[in-house]
């Protein structure tokens, strides 16, 4: 799935010259925690948080200094200049990637500069869980297999002979590089009968563990 099809469209946005209450402001009311901030041609110039403005308090006011001189400063002398961006035609992993690498929570998405949308890790959280089925009625069976070609077609005709539909299906790498283990979501509440047949076939289910093993 691409970043165009979750992103927030209409973003709420400052100036550099709005005052960082202007921001505050923003943030209360809006209940969201980023703001970007475009000049008058819509280019991304920097981005603001409620962090930023908590954290700017003690290095931007002087001793003689009170709370509403920092108020009323400009958000572009405390905002982020040096912006991670997304294009909207990157895959929403790749999003959860930078997330990730970067420690971020926020990631405005540009074309040729120009803001067009937003996302945030909830978003992409959200996406996961829509695409791996984990907020319907399902199972989650995990099985074990040797790392060669052909293997997920061949757990999978197991339970296609079941008449069980497939939410969804991960491929998670194991230290041993020889095996890898497939990870289905599937649409069925009792995969006892799944698991026997899978066991039949000589296939080493790793979870659910049937009752004492």
């Amino acid at each position: 799935m691409i970043i165009e099809k979750i992103m927030q469209k209409n973003v709420l946005t400052l100036s550099p010259d709005h005052s960082i209450q202007d921001a505050l402001n923003l943030i209360k009311k809006a209940r969201i925690k980023h703001i970007p901030i475009i000049s008058e041609e819509n280019t991304l110039i920097g981005i603001i948080s409620d962090r930023d403005i908590r954290d700017a308090a003690p290095s931007i006011l002087s001793k003689n200094e009170k709370l509403d001189a920092l108020l009323n400063k400009p958000v572009k002398n405390i905002m982020k200049t040096d912006v991670i961006t997304g294009h909207p035609l990157d895959f929403v992993e790749d999003a959860a990637t930078i997330f990730y690498e970067h420690k971020i929570s926020c990631l405005p998405i540009t074309t040729n500069g120009k803001l067009v949308g937003i996302i945030t890790k909830t978003d992409v959280l959200n996406t996961f869980v829509k695409l791996t089925g984990a907020h319907q009625p399902s199972s989650r069976i995990e099985v074990r297999v040797p790392n060669i070609t052909g293997m997920l077609s061949e757990v999978a005709t197991v339970f296609h002979k079941g008449k069980v539909n497939i939410s969804s299906v991960f491929v998670y790498p194991e230290e041993n590089e020889k095996f890898k283990t497939l990870v289905f979501r599937v649409q069925t509440m009792n995969p006892m009968g799944l698991i026997t047949e899978l066991e039949k076939k000589g296939y080493t289910v790793v979870w659910p563990h049937m009752m004492g093993e």
